[in-house]
């Protein structure tokens, strides 16, 4: 009596090494592809250009200019917001920018990474 293989539909042994390979290569490009997402740089703008933010893909903070004009000691709330406008874009740009990108490596696996 033959016995039921479950990885019949592999096909045998070498189409199983095959796969195994892709998927080593296709883990490799992706830790690549985070790494270079990682250490690029995204920046946005808030009030017309009067406060500037430059984010990591790192989600971290690496610069924020504030244009003097927009620097009212009677208003300080209104900068606040500015700064937090800037800050969520660019963090909300290098987020959209890792899925978008990893999603070209793994397509049907976004919302993953």
């Amino acid at each position: 009596m033959a016995r039921n293989n479950q990885f019949s539909g592999f096909g045998g042994g070498g189409n199983m090494q095959q796969l195994m390979r892709q998927a080593q290569k296709l883990q490799e490009q992706m830790a690549k592809a985070q790494d270079d997402l990682d250490v690029r740089e995204y920046s946005a703008q808030a009030g017309g250009g009067m406060v500037s933010v430059t984010a990591t893909g790192k989600r971290e903070i690496k610069n924020i200019e504030i244009n003097p004009e927009c620097v009212d000691p009677e208003d300080v709330e209104m900068l606040q917001d500015m700064i937090l406008a800037a800050v969520n874009e660019a963090l909300r740009t290098a987020e959209e920018t890792r899925e978008a990108e990893m999603a070209k490596l793994a397509p049907g696996m976004g919302g993953m990474f």
